[in-house]
């Protein structure tokens, strides 16, 4: 069946582990940034662990698996020096998940409004989402810079349905990791996860109203929520 307008009008996007897999490039560029400072190199099973909360929290967690002090002052620096790194190189390694491309056409094509909402800074994910084509789709990309603190707390989703005149009740968010889950808990909004993204937990342990191992999956189970909520 085809996504219809109607409940949601909107979709919501997490970007890494949900739209694309950024691991790849996340983990080279890490691990290049540790080098310039003399620190070891990490797997990529560690790093994928370490993603999510922006980049600040991915070096707060890198040096704390180093077991090693890090004041804010220094942790800006590395922050600065990962992301000269990784942004000339965001999409060497990294790929469109599974079902993303056919998932955004759809709802596109149905009338379904779409916006990205993620910690990564904006202009990176504009130049992300252009790269894979997607950004012309988009009614909205709010990034981990736009004002509000990042997930999990819920003001960039706020933000969000704020810039398409939306309520929260009008919008579901789509992400694969606790802090999208508690974002979207706490904005009292619809969240669907996506199974095999970047989390510690078990995606059954995430607490979202449901869950999909692929992205193209999400028009079903949409109308399934929509049709429960017909019954309420």
């Amino acid at each position: 069946m085809s996504a219809a307008p109607g409940w949601p009008k909107a979709v919501l996007f997490d970007l890494d582990g949900t739209l694309i897999d950024s691991a790849p490039d996340i983990h080279a560029s890490l691990n290049e940034t540790l080098a310039s400072y003399g620190e070891p190199p990490f797997t990529l099973e560690a790093v994928t662990r370490m993603v999510g909360g922006g980049v600040p929290k991915l070096i707060e967690r890198a040096y704390a698996a180093l077991d090693k002090e890090l004041d804010p002052a220094t942790r800006d620096r590395i922050v600065e020096r990962f992301l000269a790194i990784y942004e000339p190189r965001a999409t060497e390694l990294t790929t469109l998940c599974a079902g993303a491309s056919e998932a955004t056409r759809e709802f596109a094509e149905a009338g379904v409004r779409l916006g990205v909402v993620t910690n990564k800074p904006e202009a990176a994910t504009r130049e992300i989402l252009q790269h894979f084509a997607l950004l012309g789709l988009l009614d909205v990309v709010v990034g981990g810079d736009a004002g509000p603190a990042k997930k999990p707390e819920p003001g960039l989703l706020f933000l969000a349905c704020e810039r398409m005149n939306l309520t929260v009740d009008d919008v579901v968010f789509v992400g694969d990791s606790e802090n999208d889950v508690e974002a979207a808990r706490a904005a009292a909004m619809t969240v669907i996860a996506v199974r095999g993204g970047y989390t510690v937990l078990a995606p059954e342990a995430l607490g979202a109203t449901a869950l999909v191992d692929r992205l193209d999956e999400l028009p079903n189970v949409l109308a399934a929520l929509r049709a429960d909520r017909g019954r309420s």
